[in-house]
């Protein structure tokens, strides 16, 4: 006799941040998707990718936070990572397959020297392996498929690049860099300076923006909670906003923004974007314009606020 089919648990409304230290071995998305399940969220996004093999600090919005998750793509980060001195891959990293091995005859003057040059102001090309799009198709498909797609070199700042310490031909480095910056390029740039090649053969990211691994939960310990626990280790929806000035409304003000209408009597800087709050409570955020206008750029919906 068939078995009755199960049935789905519907997802609940949940609001907030999750600050994931995501495993090895798994896409930003899937991981995602799997706290997403633990929480049985209805809506999730996270606020930029980390490459299946990375781990470390991976922001994850749910429900209404999930309005604020473009927050963090402008972010300086910080990351560990071990570079391994003469062999190059595909991907610049361990995932790829081995293009070339070559001696490495490299003194701590000379590694010394190359890292300094890849400091401060400096131009990347992204790899082939990426997600960025041509056409409207990832890089990494065309990789895939063995083609080669030419790409402009990109202005990217490293703020700091530090060996931490040397085994042979393996380095731990700290490497603290703006957006767009590609950490296993700068592993692959660095064996081209050194003539000996280099790939990354693993990376953690520790920082992005404000926010470290303090806090941070993995999907293991997750799990280990029990269900009704799980939601608690969530952050405030606003918790990604802190750089932003905060605005104390009064009851008139709050009528008007949560309306969709621009707050008047509002000081500040013409451009500037604020957090507005009606007492504890966030309203949402908005751009101050001529005239003491606060207008509404992003709402809390009604009844989440």
């Amino acid at each position: 006799m068939a078995k009755p089919p199960q049935r789905r648990i519907p997802r609940r409304a949940v609001h907030g941040v999750l600050f994931l230290d995501k495993p090895t071995g798994i896409s930003s998305n899937n991981a995602l998707q799997k706290a997403r399940w633990l929480l049985n969220a209805a809506k999730g996004g996270h606020t930029g990718t980390l490459d299946p093999m990375a781990t470390g600090l991976l922001p994850l919005t749910f429900g209404e936070a999930t309005k604020f998750s473009q927050t963090l793509l402008d972010a300086d980060k910080a990351y560990e990572a071990t570079v391994l001195l003469g062999v190059t891959t595909t991907t610049a990293d361990a995932e790829g397959e081995v293009l070339a091995r070559s001696p490495v005859d490299v003194t701590d003057a000379a590694l010394a020297e190359a890292i300094d040059r890849l400091r401060g102001d400096i131009e990347q090309v992204p790899p082939m392996y990426s997600a960025l799009k041509h056409h409207g198709k990832a890089l990494y498909e065309y990789a895939r498929e063995g083609v080669e797609i030419p790409r402009e070199p990109r202005r990217v700042t490293i703020h700091r690049f530090d060996l931490l310490s040397r085994d042979g031909d393996s380095l731990v480095v700290r490497v603290e860099c703006s957006k767009g910056t590609y950490v296993r390029t700068l592993a692959s740039d660095l064996g081209a300076f050194l003539g000996c090649g280099a790939h990354l053969t693993a990376l953690r990211r520790t920082r992005i923006g404000p926010f470290d691994l303090n806090g941070s939960i993995s999907l293991a310990e997750l799990e280990a909670l029990p269900a009704e626990d799980r939601e608690g280790r969530l952050a405030s929806v606003d918790a990604l906003l802190g750089h932003l000035p905060q605005l104390a409304f009064d009851a008139v003000q709050t009528r008007s923004f949560t309306h969709g209408q621009s707050a008047a009597g509002i000081e500040g800087v013409v451009g500037a974007m604020y957090r507005a709050y009606d007492g504890t409570r966030f309203l949402g955020v908005g751009t101050l314009s001529e005239g003491g206008l606060l207008v509404p750029t992003r709402l809390m919906a009604t009844g989440n606020q």
